[in-house]
């Protein structure tokens, strides 16, 4: 049986394979997250197989990375905005904690959140991680190639 591409993400990315890669940048992958509950969740991922943290780039390829970065939450800050006028801010967070390769969040926060909206994203209830309402679908089209606009339109400047 195919290994499936969420065992490997990054090795995905490179091969074409993963559904969820919105660009190639020059530091990784941006890609849409798993999970939409936050709307516009977007990750960067490595596009160096075997790098587990930023140190394990040479110098040149961290600051690429953290340059896709910042491209990727400047794009989905400006899709967000535009989108829903309850949009707050962008966090970027460089974690690490459970998945093995460098991967950064691009968390869109917005008003609506309520109390939870100043707080890290990862205090939201365990069951939205695995809301099927909210994972990743077809109804995430529209967001997918806005996402996908902007960020070519970023690269091209």
């Amino acid at each position: 049986m195919p290994e499936r591409w969420e065992t490997d993400r990054v090795g995905s990315a490179l091969r074409g394979t993963n559904p969820t890669v919105l660009s190639r940048l020059p530091g990784g992958f941006a890609v849409i997250g798993d999970v939409q509950f936050l709307p516009g969740y977007c990750v960067l991922l490595t596009d160096r197989p075997g790098a587990g943290r930023l140190t394990d780039l040479p110098r040149a390829e961290r600051l690429r990375f953290l340059g896709s970065m910042d491209l990727l939450g400047e794009a989905v800050e400006s899709v967000c905005t535009a989108r829903d006028p309850a949009f707050r801010r962008v966090n970027l967070e460089i974690l690490g904690n459970t998945d093995p390769f460098l991967h950064a969040h691009v968390w869109p926060r917005y008003d609506w959140e309520g109390e939870l909206a100043p707080r890290p994203v990862w205090l939201h209830p365990a069951r939205r991680w695995s809301d099927p309402a909210t994972r990743l679908s077809a109804e995430h089209d529209t967001l997918r190639a806005t996402l996908s606009a902007r960020i070519s339109e970023l690269l091209e400047d």
